[in-house]
């Protein structure tokens, strides 16, 4: 009986989802502190629930756009300098593959190889690819943290479309003189749950990234709430 060696399942790394991790966090948590915080400073200033809802679905609507005008130039930003990088790169691999060749080479003597090794790397990876293997190890390109704009756009104004929903929510369930209470309250529980969701599926702390995202927020929202106490007027 031949005993059979059953490969290992493929690894799953928190590094992996980086693209769209970061851009859902930044949108949702944006979008829950910016709308609570515009809610909270207009109904602290007195005004009617329906006018408070009317600032609040404005401020979503600008929101999400804003936000996925600015992922999308940012990313693009990021893409078009990856481009021109690996665009060169591909150049000089053209005019003067032997100098490269030793380059990817003392890199992964840097590293610890021996040079004979390294050489003896270098060259079976440029042999199957020589480009990746210089975004990867040079430039340090690869394709899980590779940009993607519009995936970028598009999460961060989803994910703040979800959350400036809830502080929206808020206003619905609550009468005049709560709408800036219950908003604040209740978007300060939704930042933890952000918080601790976020860090479980980035592999970080739960405790620390929630404790962040409550304290920040709750700041934000208290300030917007005293200026709309002290400067606002009731409308008749």
């Amino acid at each position: 009986m031949t005993n059979s060696v059953t490969s290992p399942p493929p690894e799953s790394h928190y590094i992996n989802r980086i693209g769209w991790l970061r851009a859902a966090v930044l949108g949702a948590n944006d979008g829950i502190v910016s709308t609570a915080s515009l809610i909270a400073g207009v109904a602290s200033a007195g005004v009617a629930p329906s006018e408070v809802l009317l600032a609040g679905t404005a401020g979503l609507v600008a929101g999400a756009m804003s936000m996925a005008a600015g992922e999308y130039v940012s990313v693009s930003s990021q893409a078009d300098s990856e481009a021109a990088d690996l665009a060169r790169e591909r150049e000089e691999l053209r005019t003067q593959p032997e100098f490269e060749h030793q380059e990817l080479a003392d890199i992964y003597v840097k590293r610890g190889l021996d040079p004979q090794l390294a050489r003896q790397v270098a060259d079976e990876l440029m042999a199957k690819d020589a480009l990746a293997a210089h975004a990867r190890d040079e430039l340090g390109i690869t394709p899980a943290a590779q940009s993607r704009p519009i995936q970028a756009a598009l999460s961060s104004a989803a994910s703040f479309t979800v959350g400036a929903s809830l502080p929206m929510a808020a206003v619905l369930v609550s009468s005049q003189p709560m709408i800036a209470v219950n908003t604040t309250v209740a978007s300060v529980l939704a930042l933890g749950l952000l918080g601790a969701l976020s860090a479980k599926t980035g592999g970080a702390p739960v405790w620390k990234a929630m404790l962040r995202v409550m304290f920040w927020g709750a700041v934000a929202m208290g300030a917007t709430a005293a200026v709309g106490s002290l400067f606002g007027t009731t409308v008749a």
